[in-house]
């Protein structure tokens, strides 16, 4: 695969390394808005700048991989898709539904293949957990608590143009409760909260949410939220069910734990999804090409961006109303 990417900012620096440490893949070159920007990464990992107009024009290029800006995404993604090229899109499509639905709309009349990156269903705990619960290793699945907390809040001019917690942060928790329960989702209450930075407030958004989530055949889910944890990045997943629990723990550099008089001391979590997901990032890659190379769906694709931004959606509402929503009311 000669794979172009859309991008050089921290994702997409990310995303940079990973394909070229893939033995079936060539990075064919690397745009941003920012020339310098990708001039510096193309150099990095023995490619070229390129402009995002002679990728798309490119018949030698057969994938991009769009790391831009949220706003670029959806045009980004209907561009490549016109071009018969296969895309690895960052999540999400758009902030919004009906331009998320236009891009897909888009993608059902120029098929290619489509994966959107939701990482964490490439996580490798994660994967395992899923895999016990289709197993039936705890028999049938009742509940499921996921946690997801950042090590410190972002910068309020970031929060501003994020489109807010649930879009930005929850949205991956939202795909991994869609993904774990795998039923339909009926039901969305959410409650949130401003206590760990002010500034978010004042941009109007929160920083602390728990949300809870029922789907149809009454299975609960319960997703905490914060944009502080003060011993590093909080990732955890319990699956509770008839037959037992399945856990998924943060990861640490060495999981070395230490036992002496005072207790037991273990390491901090790992600072950031850069390093808890690194991994992962290189899963979501491999899926990828498998998916281009042999014609067959990728783990997480257009829809599924569709779908977790709908339960964002409901969240949201949710917050604003005080009250349960219906899923069956986002359209």
């Amino acid at each position: 695969m000669r794979l172009a990417l859309i991008g050089a900012g921290r994702i997409g620096k990310v995303h940079a390394a990973t394909i070229a440490g893939h033995p079936d893949i060539t990075l064919a070159g690397v745009s941003d808005f920012h020339l310098p920007s990708a001039q510096a990464l193309a150099e990095l990992h023995g490619s070229k700048a390129l402009s995002a107009e002679s990728i798309f024009d490119d018949d030698s290029i057969d994938a991009i991989l769009i790391a831009s800006s949220t706003p670029t995404h959806a045009d980004y993604l209907e561009r490549a898709a016109r071009a018969g090229k296969a895309v690895l899109c960052e999540k999400p499509i758009a902030l919004d539904l009906p331009r998320t639905r236009e891009a897909l709309t888009v993608l059902a009349s120029h098929p290619v293949v489509c994966a959107l990156g939701f990482n964490r269903r490439h996580d490798p705990q994660f994967a395992a957990l899923k895999q016990g619960i289709v197993d039936g290793r705890i028999g049938q699945l009742e509940t499921l608590a996921i946690t997801s907390r950042d090590p410190s809040p972002p910068p309020a001019e970031y929060v501003a143009a994020s489109g807010g917690l649930f879009r930005d942060m929850t949205i991956h928790d939202f795909d991994m409760a869609r993904w774990l329960l795998d039923e339909p989702i009926h039901f969305v209450h959410a409650e949130g909260s401003c206590l760990v930075d002010p500034a978010i407030g004042e941009a109007g958004d929160i920083d602390t949410a728990v949300i809870t989530l029922t789907t149809a055949s009454g299975r609960l889910c319960q997703i905490t939220n914060s944009r502080r944890a003060v011993y590093g990045y909080d990732q955890r997943i319990e699956a509770f069910g008839s037959l037992g629990m399945l856990q998924a723990q943060n990861e640490t550099d060495t999981r070395v734990r230490f036992t002496g008089e005072a207790g037991q001391v273990e390491e901090k979590p790992q600072l950031f999804f850069l390093e808890r997901y690194a991994r992962a990032y290189q899963h979501e890659l491999d899926n990828f090409y498998t998916s281009w190379r042999d014609g067959t769906a990728p783990m997480a694709g257009a829809d599924d961006g569709l779908q977790a931004l709908r339960l964002a959606e409901a969240a949201e509402r949710s917050l604003r109303e005080g009250r349960r929503i219906s899923m069956s009311d986002i359209d």
